[in-house]
């Protein structure tokens, strides 16, 4: 005989208004202008306004007269001027002043070539093959086989393509960059490209010593072959602009600085204002059917839903944002360095939950007077000090490492256990190990590769 047992379990489920809220709370500007659209698009009722408000006209002009006064890299227009600054940008981008991409260069360069049509076909095919960098990023056998070519075939467009300006493009690896330019450059320079051909890694790690060895060469003279490789360009595709790739990084939040006090401004100008459609309200007091104002109305509640979770947004936003002011009022105010500041350190101070702290600084970035940061710039672990109960913010701690690198004696560079000792010494508890990793990041060689010679 089979028994049932009836037994109680607390389990906890997310509705799909509570994963909505959370995906809202984390999203960018842009972000939630493309949610936005998005909405009204399979929401009928939903009506995309402008921000006009009296008090939001009152905070974007105290933002215009505020950013006046900083440097031009810190610019954000009003509304006016960013639709006066789009008309001329779609006029001036035909103008001379226009960037063109690598492909794009290279192509102009072959319009006077006497080039058969499928000859032109497969130079633009090489030259849509190129990274960022000018480097061929497909075998030759491939581009053979897409135009049904022999391998020879194929080599005489490559060829062709690095020919063409700057030099160095087309190439298939950075030796052959380099020596592609020793090429246009007519030099014969035999010891560089011995360099280039057999020792390119070793120089890459500045091992100088070593080189000067395999050859049987003083290192004077390896230091003189290599002044030619450093007026080559490794990369020669990156003074070209690809405008696909352009990203434009737009804050979510302004912190103004004014005299003795802060004001946080929300760009909310970026996108719109979710309103209900009148005329859709206006059926449910008409003689319509049951089932048609069910429909309206269950439209309304998601409308309505979707504008809460906004709101609760750009609430949650302003006093996230005004508790890291608070907190590292140090460098809103002066630019100092960075206090340790962590997730639950702000969630106690609002009385949120830490998750939901991370979930309104994810991809969203802040402009103040010393620029634009993301906003998880400001969350930092610290590293103990020996000063009681005090503690110094990674930021911090990386600045002090640039600093001993930009100050160190360049012919006897100074270890990661070196720079740890110093760090030590002035009162920080840090490793070698942790001084490795904040190096790396910083993109600071190691003492090897950081050593001068001669």
């Amino acid at each position: 005989m089979m028994k049932y047992q009836l037994e109680m379990k607390q389990k906890q489920t997310l509705s799909h208004k509570m994963i909505q809220s959370a995906e809202i709370l984390q999203m960018s500007a842009q972000e939630l202008e493309a949610y936005i659209g998005e909405v009204a698009m399979e929401n009928p009722i939903i009506d995309m306004e402008d921000w006009n408000s009296p008090l939001n006209d009152n905070d974007f002009q105290k933002k215009i007269d505020w950013l006046n006064q900083q440097e031009e890299h810190n610019r954000v227009y009003s509304r006016q001027e960013f639709e006066d600054a789009e008309e001329r940008d779609m006029w001036e981008v035909i103008g001379e002043s226009q960037e063109e991409d690598l492909s794009e260069y290279l192509r102009s360069q072959i319009v006077t070539r006497n080039l058969t049509k499928k000859q032109y076909e497969m130079v633009s095919y090489i030259t849509n093959c190129l990274d960022t960098k000018g480097y061929l990023e497909v075998e030759l056998e491939e581009i053979a086989k897409h135009f049904e070519i022999s391998l020879e075939e194929a080599e005489q467009m490559l060829f062709l393509v690095q020919s063409l300006e700057p030099a160095g493009v087309g190439a298939r690896d950075l030796k052959e960059c380099l020596l592609l330019q020793l090429d246009r450059k007519q030099l014969k320079a035999p010891l560089v490209r011995i360099i280039i051909s057999e020792y390119i890694e070793l120089l890459a790690k500045n091992q100088i010593s070593v080189i000067s060895k395999k050859m049987k060469l003083p290192v004077d003279k390896i230091l003189t072959e290599i002044e030619i490789i450093k007026s080559l360009n490794p990369k020669p595709g990156n003074s070209f602009t690809s405008r696909e790739n352009l990203n434009y990084i737009v804050p979510d939040v302004t912190v103004v600085k004014l005299e003795g006090y802060y004001e946080i401004l929300l760009n909310e100008y970026l996108y719109p204002n979710i309103s209900i459609n009148n005329y859709y309200r206006s059926m449910l007091a008409g003689e319509y059917s049951a089932e048609t104002k069910d429909y309206v109305n269950s439209k309304i509640a998601q409308a309505e839903w979707v504008k809460k979770c906004i709101s609760q947004r750009n609430e949650t936003l302003l006093s996230v944002t005004k508790a890291v002011v608070d907190i590292q009022d140090a460098f809103f105010y002066g630019g100092r360095s960075l206090k340790p500041m962590r997730l639950i350190d702000v969630a106690e101070i609002i009385g949120i939950h830490e998750s939901t702290v991370s979930r309104a600084v994810k991809g969203k970035y802040l402009q103040c007077t010393w620029g634009v940061f993301p906003m998880n710039y400001f969350f930092s672990k610290g590293i103990e000090t020996t000063e009681e109960n005090s503690m110094m913010a990674a930021e911090g701690v990386k600045e002090e490492i640039v600093r001993l690198v930009e100050e160190e004696d360049k012919k006897n560079p100074l270890s990661d256990q070196k720079i740890a000792d110093i760090l030590n010494k002035k009162g920080l508890k840090i490793s070698r190990r942790t001084v490795a990793k904040y190096r790396n990041i910083l993109g600071i060689k190691d003492a090897g590769g950081r050593k001068l010679f001669g």
